[in-house]
């Protein structure tokens, strides 16, 4: 959930305390209630389907067309971002039906990184694309739960809520507990607020995981 963009706790914070197997007990700075406890899940706990959904608004899409269809183009690709110090997180590729055609690529970075991220690849020409073409007002929301590796459907329930809204998905990646869209940044709060209520994660109205935890802000 913190990797997908519910902002609760630092990502960092939450890597080693699963990595060492600690128990993370976050409390309130202003009252004396309880807070959350983050454990790591047992064999006797309850999987959900879906957990929480969660979201950034602070993406950038970027494609590159014509990519020569070769061994080495993705990794020049993706060294020149490396060497610019752009963290790329999405990354989609269609690849040519036919002998000598040219690729697709497609990965969202960080919006504040996206001037970076074409100058380093314009830099490359047309080792890496013969066209670029960039995307700057995205978003993204994912659906996280543990659950969703024994129960089939749930992707199609997600794109049939984004498509009852008319919400376009530029994008999607996958994992056995999460799924995640990237959208237009102004559907970014409907997109929420339906998938909250497709899967009775809250009341009407709550916009996104972090709501839960705004009453209650850690140290």
């Amino acid at each position: 959930m913190a990797a997908s963009g519910a902002g609760v706790l630092q990502l960092r914070s939450v890597e080693y305390a699963r990595n060492e197997n600690v128990r993370i007990h976050c409390r309130s700075s202003f009252d004396d209630c309880p807070g959350t406890v983050v454990v790591s899940e047992g064999e006797n706990m309850e999987k959900p389907i879906v957990t929480a959904v969660t979201h950034s608004t602070s993406e950038s899409m970027i494609t590159l067309i014509g990519v020569p269809h070769e061994p080495g183009v993705a990794a020049r690709i993706f060294e020149a971002l490396e060497r610019a110090n752009v963290n790329v997180d999405m990354i989609d590729q269609n690849v040519p039906t036919s002998a000598g055609g040219k690729a697709e690529i497609s990965f969202t970075v960080p919006h504040e990184d996206l001037r970076i991220a074409t100058a380093a690849l314009e830099a490359k020409g047309e080792a890496v694309c013969q066209r670029m073409e960039t995307q700057s007002e995205m978003g993204k929301v994912s659906i996280v739960g543990a659950g969703m590796r024994s129960h089939p459907g749930v992707a199609a329930k997600v794109f049939s809520v984004l498509a009852s809204e008319g919400i376009n998905i530029e994008m999607i990646s996958t994992s056995p507990i999460k799924i995640s869209c990237v959208i237009a940044r102004d559907r970014v709060e409907r997109a929420v607020q339906s998938l909250h209520s497709a899967f009775e994660l809250s009341g009407p109205g709550t916009v996104g995981v972090e709501e839960p935890f705004k009453a209650r802000p850690t140290a």
